[in-house]
């Protein structure tokens, strides 16, 4: 089985060195990198279990790294940081972090978040006998094959499968994943994803469109 994986963005390099040879010896992979810069280009080239962000960098603003790795992934993210005010925190989950933590970071309970995080996420069972569809490393399977899916599409279908038999409405996937400008883009991508779909499976139509609303996905 591969290590976990995971993109530590911290530009204190003495609490980098911390929290790194903590989760190495916690038998994680860990890249560090110190800018949001680094962060994005690694996001862009390279697949991650898990992003622990700190919002305070050098370069540019956390929140906006934040928007940024919510346009090419899915995973986790959990945001760490020196302000403990609730604005932030609210500003965090709003542009899609997954968990907030104060510093100084308690490194035995940053470790049973990331694992809590990734049992979360990690894998999403849907049905246990046919319709199995996983994400891994920034790849959706189904039936145990790969989707070949944009980085929108992926984006799409994953928050699909995260809110299951559930109605979710077209402004609130949008608004979820900046890079779709309008309903008609957005009815293009799903489109695409179901003829990708019905590739492998052909007999079943996974994402029901909710006319006048929007889609869900029925299992």
């Amino acid at each position: 089985m591969n290590p976990i994986k995971i993109l530590l963005v911290e530009d204190d390099e003495f609490a980098s060195k911390l929290i790194y040879d903590f989760l190495t010896e916690c038998d994680f992979e860990v890249v560090p990198v110190f800018t949001a810069t680094d962060a994005i280009s690694y996001i862009k080239s390279e697949n991650f279990d898990i992003v622990l962000l700190d919002i305070n960098l050098p370069d540019y603003d956390g929140f906006e790294v934040l928007k940024s790795i919510r346009q090419y992934l899915l995973v986790p993210i959990i945001v760490t940081s020196a302000y403990s005010d609730t604005k932030f925190k609210i500003l965090s989950f709003r542009y899609g972090a997954n968990d907030y933590m104060c510093k100084p970071l308690a490194l035995e309970e940053l470790e049973a978040r990331i694992w809590l995080q990734l049992k979360k996420n990690s894998h999403i069972k849907i049905d246990e006998e046919e319709a199995v569809f996983q994400i891994k490393n920034s790849i959706v399977y189904f039936k145990n094959k790969p989707l070949e899916l944009t980085s929108i599409e992926f984006n799409i279908l994953s928050y699909l499968i995260k809110m299951k038999n559930q109605t979710v409405k077209r402004e609130d996937i949008i608004e979820y994943i900046s890079n779709i400008k309008s309903n008609r883009s957005l009815d293009n991508h799903i489109k695409n994803i179901r003829k990708k779909i019905a590739k492998i499976d052909a007999n079943t139509q996974y994402i029901k469109t909710i006319y006048g609303v929007g889609y869900t996905m029925i299992f």
